[in-house]
């Protein structure tokens, strides 16, 4: 389960789960995921970068931002967190269109993180549209890489 993240994707149920093992203790994957000093500078897959135009990290807070695609493309994102455990749990739906729901697990693994993400999508065509035309696995497998590179450094520092 360590090394490198494979989404897994479960048409059936309009959704897409990771689990992996991070090399950081909880405290710090946390600390990544809730902090927009941090988020921008991991979040997104390969190749990206993001632009946080306000994270207001809370139950109830808007977390909205742009990802800039390798080929200049810009890619506006809303999501509203409606559930935060610290450190343990994150939910919050994406109101951008593919529409989904996400529950983020931060679980201790001894000195280690293991972190579950699940996203459900509204609907059949959207999570067809997000595996299908946007690549959302791929795209999903190299976020968590690169979270997992980021806390890492992080924990080492």
């Amino acid at each position: 389960m360590s090394g490198r993240s494979k989404a897994v994707s479960d048409p059936a149920a309009k959704k897409l789960s990771i689990t992996r093992v991070l090399n950081a203790p909880r405290e710090v994957v946390w600390q990544a995921w809730a902090s927009p000093e941090h988020i921008g500078l991991w979040w997104g897959p390969d190749g990206f970068t993001t632009t946080i135009q306000k994270m207001d990290f809370r139950e109830g807070g808007e977390w909205i931002f742009i990802m800039h695609g390798p080929d200049g493309t810009d890619y506006h994102n809303r999501i509203e967190f409606s559930r935060i455990v610290q450190p343990r749990l994150i939910t919050y739906t994406h109101f951008v269109i593919p529409l989904f729901f996400v529950e983020v697990r931060f679980n201790k693994h001894g000195e280690k993180t293991r972190l579950e993400m699940v996203m459900k999508y509204e609907s059949q065509e959207q999570y067809e549209d997000a595996v299908d035309r946007i690549g959302i696995i791929p795209g999903l497998e190299q976020t968590i890489g690169r979270l997992a590179d980021y806390v890492q450094e992080m924990a080492n520092n």
